[in-house]
């Protein structure tokens, strides 16, 4: 019989949009609790930082393409999984998704620099590309996904409200992306065909948009005076003819979130994550559309992009996810971040010195990440110590109790059920 509660060793990729070395906090987790990584003769050996490197984010799923391993024994989490499909995963979700993989795929993110603008395709769309093209589209499912604050965070997500953005095309730089004639009223359709516009336009047309925006006053921007600030942070991130750039200031809403605030993102839901740590939690899926914040070459189809695309909500706090006292937290100590869908909600435990908190039994299994502090857990007939950067796995049907040690204790749960 395997163990119901064990620990996992994990990695870190190096997107160029993270941050240097020791910087990251993806990185300086993962360093907590070894993880593994590859020497050049293809060797698994434990994670250290280098910091000469950049480090982005820590998985701790089940997908292939960044595995977690089981600490006590090198073991593909997946592969055991496998072998114990109702002991780990459990027959209420393996009956619901109909196999005995994670639906869900949590992760830390360290941001320094805006991430390409993107969106994850929908599931019919997905098992269109991913037929198509499976090298770059891995699978058939769809990715919706949340991002819980664990610093100042910035982001762009989603449209501003329509009235917004016709007002802001008004700026004689932007007036060229506008239909001709002119529209009398702005509609979803309207914006579709000015994103798609943008997307489409020559270097030369985004470069006069850019330096004719950067020549503008901040008074000209309305209420979004933050435009005049973000033009040249952006443009000592990206090539000033970058279409992202001006898709992501004139259209969509720039949101700053404080620690413990949270996003949904939709499946087809434009983003584009700009600084700050988070906690990140998708459905198990690895597809994206980008089309800017990135080189031309690493674009998807400008009309594949839109044609997906959805245009709602148009209210930045449409985009927000506000955590709840968790129904299975015994002593209230636990938040529950829950999105619209089937696949995880993420449960947030935060415990000053000393303070205790229980969780109730979870029909499906979970991971959680510990990302301050420390302190004791008890859990299946065993008590455990569990520190910053420690990941564990906990099977279906397990409770948990735990208790803070001298600087308190913030931990993160993915769950399904």
């Amino acid at each position: 019989m395997p163990e119901a509660v064990f620990q996992l060793k994990c990695s870190c990729n190096q997107y160029e949009w993270g941050n240097q070395g020791s910087k990251s906090i993806s990185a300086r987790l993962c360093s907590k609790t070894p993880g593994w990584d590859k020497d050049e003769q293809g060797k698994l050996t434990d994670f250290e930082i280098d910091e000469n490197k950049v480090y982005a984010e820590m998985w701790f799923g089940t997908y292939p393409v960044l595995p977690t391993y089981v600490k006590s024994t090198g073991e593909d989490l997946q592969d055991l999984l496998d072998k114990h499909p109702e002991e780990l995963v459990g027959k209420s979700l393996q009956k619901k998704f109909g196999h005995t993989k994670l639906p869900y795929l949590p992760k830390v993110l360290s941001i320094s620099k805006a991430l390409p603008l993107q969106l994850h395709p929908n599931k019919n769309k997905a098992a269109e590309l991913h037929k198509r093209d499976p090298e770059q589209f891995g699978d058939s499912n769809h990715k919706p996904e949340i991002a819980i604050a664990l610093s100042k965070f910035e982001a762009f997500c989603g449209f501003k409200p329509l009235e917004k953005i016709h007002s802001l095309l008004q700026l004689e730089p932007l007036q060229s992306f506008l239909p001709q004639p002119k529209p009398t009223t702005f509609t979803n359709a309207t914006l579709k065909h000015v994103v798609h516009t943008i997307l489409s336009a020559s270097k030369s047309a985004i470069y006069d948009a850019f330096t004719g925006l950067s020549a503008l006053s901040r008074s000209s921007f309305g209420s979004d005076t933050y435009i005049k600030d973000l033009i040249p942070r952006l443009a000592a991130q990206y090539p000033t003819t970058d279409p992202g750039i001006v898709v992501a200031l004139i259209t969509m809403n720039y949101l700053v979130l404080s620690p413990g605030e949270a996003l949904y993102i939709p499946a087809d839901g434009i983003h584009a994550y700009l600084a700050g740590d988070i906690i990140e939690c998708m459905a198990r899926s690895d597809n994206v559309l980008n089309t800017g914040f990135c080189p031309r070459p690493s674009r998807n189809s400008v009309d594949e992009f839109v044609e997906v695309l959805t245009f709602d909500p148009h209210d930045p706090q449409g985009a927000m996810l506000t955590p709840k006292p968790h129904e299975k937290a015994k002593l209230g100590k636990t938040m529950v971040y829950r999105p619209p869908l089937s696949e995880f909600d993420v449960a947030a435990t935060e415990l000053a010195k000393g303070e205790q908190e229980g969780l109730a039994a979870m029909e499906g299994p979970g991971i959680f990440v510990v990302v301050k502090g420390e302190g004791k857990m008890k859990a299946a007939g065993r008590e455990e110590h569990v520190g910053e950067g420690s990941v564990w796995f906990v099977a279906p049907g397990v409770e948990t109790e735990f208790e803070a040690g001298n600087g308190g204790l913030q931990m993160f749960t993915a769950y399904a059920e």
